[in-house]
């Protein structure tokens, strides 16, 4: 069981993507989030009746921009929306990665790895970074303000916090091609010949 990880912005999406086509069953939790918060959902519910009823458009659907800017303007209000959202995200992703077949690798795309208790649940963590201001780069161009992305970036841990987390490090501060190219050496080299269990390593 492998956890990969990585402020917002950093690339670790791509990661993961480049594991499954490989064989990997993975969990995601940004794409679980968003499930867990279609509309008539429990947790869409609770994170209206706690941040304003009028998060929630006339078609029902969430309106994320709105909610972000209430979160991200400070640090207890994101603990505040992970309070809601953590455990129903958690409980998806396990049964995900427990249904995952003999032999195959799962893999947990997890945003927040270090910033909950979970990282010894892991046989080995993969952290992907790249340099802030690329960071926001990436996410300006997904539409993203700057003044947001920063907000975001903050209200995650700090470049030093993942490193001492990880047992491997990905500095992603190339092309989409490069990161291809190096998960892939990863995956194969690494990952796939313990039989979908990596070697597990002691962290520095």
């Amino acid at each position: 069981m492998v956890a990969v990880s990585g402020g917002i912005g950093s690339g670790k999406s791509s990661v993961t993507r480049t594991f499954a086509s490989l064989g990997a069953v993975v969990a995601d939790a940004d794409a679980i989030a968003r499930e867990i918060l279609q509309p008539g959902t429990r947790a869409l519910r609770e994170v209206a009746e706690h941040f304003g009823a009028d998060l929630i458009r006339s078609d029902g659907t969430l309106d994320r921009s709105l909610l972000a800017s209430r979160v991200f303007a400070c640090d207890g209000r994101v603990r505040e929306l992970n309070a809601i959202t953590h455990p129903a995200i958690t409980e998806r992703a396990w049964t995900i990665l427990n249904g995952a077949p003999e032999g195959a690798l799962a893999v947990y795309d997890i945003p927040l790895l270090v910033e909950g208790d979970g990282i010894d649940l892991f046989d080995a963590v993969i952290m992907v970074d790249a340099p802030e201001e690329e960071r926001i780069r990436r996410l300006a161009g997904r539409g993203m303000l700057p003044e947001d992305a920063r907000a975001r970036i903050r209200a995650q841990a700090s470049s030093e916090e993942r490193r001492a987390a990880a047992n491997v490090w990905i500095d992603n501060r190339g092309s989409i091609a490069d990161l291809e190219n190096v998960s892939a050496q990863a995956y194969e080299r690494w990952l796939s010949p313990y039989g979908g269990r990596p070697l597990s390593r002691p962290r520095q």
